[in-house]
């Protein structure tokens, strides 16, 4: 029910952006060009992927982050199709584990963004870092509490505004205790987060 849910928003989200496409493919100026950084907050569901690598135990969780980011590059590339610019964010995520009586995992992440900004108020982007994870899952396999993440994903923002703009987010996210405890089975899961942000 919930994946089913989750489609549905993002028909709709694909939708209005569709109605309103052929105006903002066609914008002169992104809102991003002249921002020096961001404060947001995503929420959204995610699931590990049992026999994904050395996955065997299914977690599903809420997810809320906070994050925090700064621009570090002007815009490049102007002109081609990966114009943008380079944004560094931190982020401090809590995952609730709703399937595991209510336990939960808290972290740290430091993600590089590369901002697509040719398309107006539509600003795709992708994603990749990661950063300790600490894990009170009940899960004797995992080894120990203090875990780390890796994760890669992409995403798009919709700017209702020239400061605030709606986000829509995939992550593939990996957490594992890097070998410094056994036993040490991975979570390989798949996140869908939706959010909020404000530049400035």
């Amino acid at each position: 029910m919930l994946r089913r849910h989750l489609i549905v928003a993002a028909s709709i989200f694909a939708v209005f952006c569709g109605f309103t496409g052929e105006k903002l493919l066609h914008a002169a100026d992104s809102p991003l060009a002249s921002a020096k950084g961001e404060l947001g907050f995503l929420t959204g569901y995610g699931i590990s992927h049992v026999g994904f690598g050395a996955t065997k135990s299914q977690v599903q969780t809420w997810d809320a982050i906070l994050r925090g980011g700064w621009f570090f590059s002007d815009e490049l590339g102007k002109g081609s199709w990966y114009q943008g610019r380079h944004e560094t964010l931190f982020e401090l995520p809590f995952h609730l584990a709703v399937d595991h009586g209510g336990r939960s995992m808290v972290g740290f992440y430091a993600l590089g963004h590369w901002r697509f900004t040719s398309m107006g108020r539509i600003a795709p982007y992708i994603l990749a870092g990661g950063g300790p994870v600490y894990v009170d899952l009940g899960l004797p396999s995992m080894g120990s509490r203090l875990c780390f993440s890796y994760q890669g994903g992409t995403g798009v923002q919709y700017f209702l505004d020239k400061t605030t703009a709606l986000n829509m987010e995939y992550r593939y996210h990996h957490i594992s205790n890097a070998g410094t405890a056994s036993p040490n089975e991975p979570l390989n899961s798949s996140k869908f987060l939706f959010g909020i942000s404000w530049f400035y």
